[in-house]
């Protein structure tokens, strides 16, 4: 076959040579980088799976491997970018400059999966991970990796000595921090929040002091955005998200559990011991009945050990209405279908005060959803403030102008008695 036209053809427009080559550098990079990819790196994730040590896994899951292979097609294209015909010495340096730049990216990568890798290994193999946490550690390690790359890549690219930069940017480092305070302090916050997973896109977020209290809409550099529940937008700096207190509900929404933590006012007053006609009247509530069986039997075998007879009761012990609510608000709780089981499920008596003794209801949804959650919250208090009669309990609730007025006319209407005899002693 004759290849002189070809060939005369290629020497006569140098333009074509030099593509043709750059061409096929691509092609073979590309070809390079598909055999690395689908056989060597499939081929050590497939010895990795074999061995029993976790570490090779670990390394494997953090794509350590697979970052390095791009270091392949790189020195390749630094070893062939010079045998282009035609192609001016400068662009050959800049592609070999651009090609030892990207492997140093492509090595500290590599470098930060290992460290990360690491991290991983030490949680699982550690007893006292928790106690001992390398991981403030790894990550001012993989600061100093990536600083040093920078530079390094800095310096490659503008072919100067990394120190002679380094001293340049040591006698500009006072006002570079003067003049990027702002942004170098947000670019350590969003660091830190990315990698800590302080905060994501989607997470419910409360900061009163900034008055902040919804879902996040946006992290960036400097800011994240808040759209709270009236649909107001709150912009918070970044690094306050790091320097001040907040609540993340995230948790909350991933455990599938939502908290229910509220009292109910009873009235000191309406606490007594129960006669046997209230206890054969709450013997007829079926959450009940078997706390109350219980419960006398108890009591019952107590009193006649000690021999406190029932005109002796100060001496006894007896059933009391406050008692039986708390145990019949335990099993409603208990039973009720939309009450998490798996949480903690407590009815409980707190401190007594001016406005009462609280019974608190510590319970969880199983619905997170904030209104399926105040509607079992709803439902679950008037059930229960409407059966405090039946125990012979009263909310406590302040005096309002409603009681006064009744009271006043109590007060203000004669006694039919003294007005008869007021009336004879006129006569």
């Amino acid at each position: 076959m004759d290849l002189t036209p070809i060939t005369g053809f290629l020497a006569e427009y140098t333009w074509a040579a030099t593509g043709i080559g750059l061409l096929l550098i691509a092609l073979s990079c590309w070809l390079i980088d598909l055999v690395v990819q689908r056989w060597l790196i499939r081929g050590v994730t497939h010895l990795a799976g074999k061995t029993r040590t976790k570490w090779d896994d670990a390394l494997i899951d953090q794509r350590v491997f697979r970052r390095l292979a791009h270091l392949v097609p790189a020195a390749f294209v630094q070893l062939t970018l010079p045998l282009v015909p035609h192609l001016d010495q400068a662009w050959v340096t800049v592609g070999r400059n651009v090609a030892t730049a990207y492997m140093v990216l492509t090595a500290a990568l590599a470098c930060s999966g290992a460290l990360s890798a690491v991290h991983v290994m030490h949680n699982a193999g550690a007893e006292n991970a928790s106690l001992r946490p390398i991981k403030g550690y790894l990550q001012l390690a993989k600061l100093a990796v990536f600083l040093v790359s920078a530079v390094l890549i800095v310096s490659i690219l503008i072919e100067r000595s990394p120190l002679l930069l380094l001293s340049g940017l040591g006698a500009m480092t006072a006002v570079l921090l003067l003049v990027f305070k702002d942004t170098l302090l947000s670019l350590v916050a969003s660091i830190q929040i990315a990698s800590n997973d302080i905060v994501r896109v989607g997470d419910w977020i409360e900061m009163p002091d900034l008055k902040a209290d919804g879902d996040v809409i946006d992290i960036a550099l400097h800011t994240v955005k808040v759209q709270n529940w009236d649909k107001t937008i709150t912009t918070i700096p970044t690094q306050r998200l790091i320097t001040d207190a907040f609540r993340n509900w995230r948790g909350m929404s991933e455990s599938g559990a939502r908290r229910i933590k509220r009292s109910l006012l009873i009235d000191q007053a309406s606490i007594r011991f129960l006669e046997p006609a209230d206890v054969d009247r709450l013997l007829d509530l079926d959450l009940l009945k078997p706390h109350l069986e219980q419960k006398l039997a108890e009591i019952r075998e107590w009193n006649v050990h000690r021999n406190a007879l029932d005109e002796r009761w100060p001496n006894g012990r007896r059933l009391t209405n406050i008692g039986c609510f708390r145990a019949y608000a335990q099993a409603y709780i208990e039973q009720h279908p939309d009450i998490h089981p798996q949480r903690t499920r407590l009815v409980r008596a707190l401190d007594p005060g001016a406005s009462g003794l609280p019974i608190e209801l510590y319970c969880f949804t199983r619905s997170t959803e904030w209104l399926e959650h105040e509607r079992v919250r709803g439902d679950l208090f008037d059930h229960l403030m409407a059966i405090l009669p039946l125990f012979g309990l009263r909310l406590f609730q302040n005096a309002a102008g409603h009681d006064l007025r009744q009271w006043r006319a109590s007060t203000s209407q004669p006694d039919p008695a003294s007005t008869a005899a007021e009336g004879a002693q006129g006569g």
